[in-house]
């Protein structure tokens, strides 16, 4: 949907025809040069493994065999994926909006805290409430870790990145203390919490050992695009995103808009964290997040921080993930291809997207 900008300054819409560029614009747009990047990466991976002494075709089919071989592996690159797709729409839309959230990895610390906390203490009598209440417990820790570096970041005018990037540590360390503590397992060799009641687990797919959470983070996705393109939050989201004084002009408020769409990544890391530990793990484990939060921006990044673009891309990495072993074990060649992969396709995107002055 394309907004009338009359209330905006020339500045921000003087390319545009007088209006903001409109979903159908930006997605025709980006698709073709996201494609051309990935392609590019391939061959330049494809280069990489030549240079090493195997065959390129034998090594991607070894990796597509790794992650889609039989239903099993692809449900496992799925529950892979969730965490990605998840948190990287967040974090997408909080680049959208010029605010530099690097705080994912916190939050799905916090949301594994959450959901853990509610599902080992809930009562046996409202078992068929268990999991929304646990996800929304999730949720809802994800959301206030995001609210601490919130007001942080607008109360004492510390720059988001940095506060979003310590508390990182911070959270995890809480979990470090948390199964040191009351989450604990007593007796257990590391640190862990005891298994989640059956009541709370996630349920599998039959037949493809995935969990539910993937078609979560796909509405997800889904949903936030909406908001972004069909919504005044998100017409306000992208005026922040392109110019700060223009929103004020606007009559818009970047405090509030801040709170509005760090609170919501936020919540939607959480998810992520509470969805694997009740869907993968089944217990709170020391370090369960593997960096996924982290990752979740590069995810961001791949799909241009748009929305519904940040679907293929988490697949994309899921993907070369959950490959990335067989093709070592298979061929020969080092897992950590895929990180070149991702960084290569990740550089090729942001120089195929980048706005010209």
């Amino acid at each position: 949907m394309s907004e009338p900008a009359s209330s905006l300054p020339s500045a921000v819409v003087a390319d545009t025809g007088g209006r903001l560029p409109g979903f159908r614009v930006v997605v025709a747009g980006l698709a073709g040069r996201i494609l051309l990047a990935v392609v590019l990466s391939m061959l330049c991976a494809a280069a990489l493994i030549a240079l090493s002494g195997h065959n390129p075709l034998t090594a991607f089919a070894a990796m597509g065999v790794g992650a889609a071989g039989s239903a099993h592996q692809f449900g496992a690159a799925l529950n892979r994926t969730t965490p990605y797709l998840l948190a990287g729409s967040g974090v997408a839309l909080c680049f959208r909006a010029g605010v530099i959230n690097i705080g994912a990895e916190g939050q799905i610390a916090l949301g594994g805290i959450g959901a853990a906390a509610v599902a080992l203490g809930w009562p046996t009598g409202a078992a068929a409430m268990a999991v929304p209440a646990s996800l929304l417990g999730a949720a809802l820790a994800g959301a206030v870790w995001a609210a601490l570096a919130t007001a942080i970041h607008l109360g004492r005018r510390v720059h988001e990145v940095l506060v979003t990037l310590l508390l990182n540590f911070v959270a995890l360390l809480l979990v470090q203390q948390a199964l040191a503590g009351p989450l604990g397992q007593f007796g257990a060799g590391f640190l862990q919490s005891p298994l989640m009641p059956r009541m709370a687990w996630l349920a599998r797919v039959p037949g493809l050992d995935a969990h539910p959470g993937f078609a979560i983070a796909l509405v997800a996705a889904a949903g936030l695009s909406f908001l972004l393109w069909r919504t005044r939050f998100g017409f306000a989201l992208r005026v922040l995103g392109l110019a700060r004084p223009a929103a004020a002009y606007a009559g818009f408020s970047p405090a509030r808009l801040t709170w509005g769409v760090m609170l919501l990544a936020g919540a939607l890391a959480g998810l992520a964290g509470g969805i694997e530990v009740l869907g993968v793990q089944r217990r709170l484990i020391e370090g369960f997040s593997l960096g996924f939060g982290f990752k979740a921006v590069t995810v961001a990044l791949l799909g241009a921080l748009e929305p519904l673009a940040v679907v293929p891309a988490a697949l994309f990495v899921g993907l070369l993930e959950a490959g990335a072993l067989s093709m070592q074990r298979q061929i020969g060649v080092p897992s950590a291809l895929v990180a070149v992969i991702e960084g290569l396709t990740m550089l090729f995107v942001l120089a195929a997207t980048v706005r010209r002055a």
